[in-house]
């Protein structure tokens, strides 16, 4: 199946490799040529633009978009859908806001285009296990990207879950569960590092955890990688980043009525990963000396 693969960055260059491999023709565009020199010369087709990446396939055409949420996808889905003609195909596949989802198909609709929302996790070890992918649209266009998602996701590991918008809402949820889990491990192996036992062998007790408990999971499969090439984790500062899907869940628990605490909390400790001496605190201890006369340490 012909299809073009729009940004090659960390996802979709593994994503287009993958199609590849599974015997797709794959159409490439990045903004940095050298991403889109190394992809032809594993087997892809090259374009120097957005409109002759849609213009190099056959129609009724398939253009899968991996690009950041926000003003560049916007942007892009502009080009692509300048150079589409009716019944042709996008697949918006970033980690973009489902209700931008719903504003940015209506002009693919008006045109006569098909509009799917894939909502991807899988990161950068994809390539080798395969991406699980929610997907958002109307039937008939799902079944004609069937064979790209067939590709590109493990076995059952892709699924048609609502209109569009429903598979970027789904991949929001997925992401703020990932903080709650995430946040929890955390917590947990800094209780072990920090409590009663000294020198616990945490990598080995990530890796038991692994072996039939009712905790096992990815993510501490991830960690004992993690232990390996750092014991201590010394090289590492704990200042964690989000991607904004958690704040969505968050706001959407709000407009929804829906009881989060866990993962509005996850969220919370991120930001509080990222700042040196958390202002709050200083109140707090402030606080304490005020009403108690408790000892406060000086800055």
């Amino acid at each position: 199946m012909q299809v073009a693969m729009i940004g090659l960055g960390r996802m979709g260059m593994n994503m287009a490799r993958r199609l590849l491999k599974d015997g797709h023709e794959v159409v490439v565009w990045n903004r940095s040529p050298d991403k889109v020199a190394a992809m032809v010369s594993e087997g892809a087709i090259g374009a120097q633009s957005i409109e002759e990446a849609v213009h190099k396939l056959t129609g009724p055409r398939v253009i899968w978009s991996m690009l950041p949420a926000g003003n560049v996808t916007k942007h892009a889905l502009k080009e692509i859908l300048d150079a589409l003609e009716p019944d042709d195909l996008v697949i918006e596949g970033g980690n973009s806001y489902w209700k931008d989802d719903q504003e940015n198909a209506k002009p693919f609709v008006e045109k006569g285009c098909g509009y799917i929302d894939a909502g991807v996790s899988g990161g950068v070890w994809g390539l080798k296990i395969g991406y699980c992918t929610m997907v958002g649209g109307k039937d008939r266009y799902v079944r004609r990207a069937k064979p790209i998602f067939d590709s590109l996701a493990p076995p059952r590991g892709w699924k048609h879950v609502g209109p569009v918008g429903a598979g970027h809402f789904v991949k929001m949820v997925h992401n703020g569960i990932e903080y709650a889990m995430m946040e929890a491990i955390g917590e947990g192996f800094d209780l072990m590092r920090n409590g009663p036992f000294e020198h616990l062998d945490l990598g080995g007790i990530a890796d038991l955890w692994g072996q039939g408990s009712v905790v096992r999971c990815w993510l501490l499969e991830l960690l004992v990688l993690a232990y390996e090439r750092d014991p201590d984790l010394s090289s590492i500062r704990g200042y964690v980043d989000d991607s904004g899907e958690g704040r969505w869940t968050v706001l959407n628990s709000v407009e929804y009525g829906v009881s989060a605490p866990v993962l509005a909390q996850s969220l919370f400790k991120r930001f509080e990963s990222r700042q040196e001496d958390v202002y709050s605190n200083k109140v707090l201890a402030a606080l304490r000396n005020e009403f108690g006369g408790h000892a406060v340490k000086k800055g």
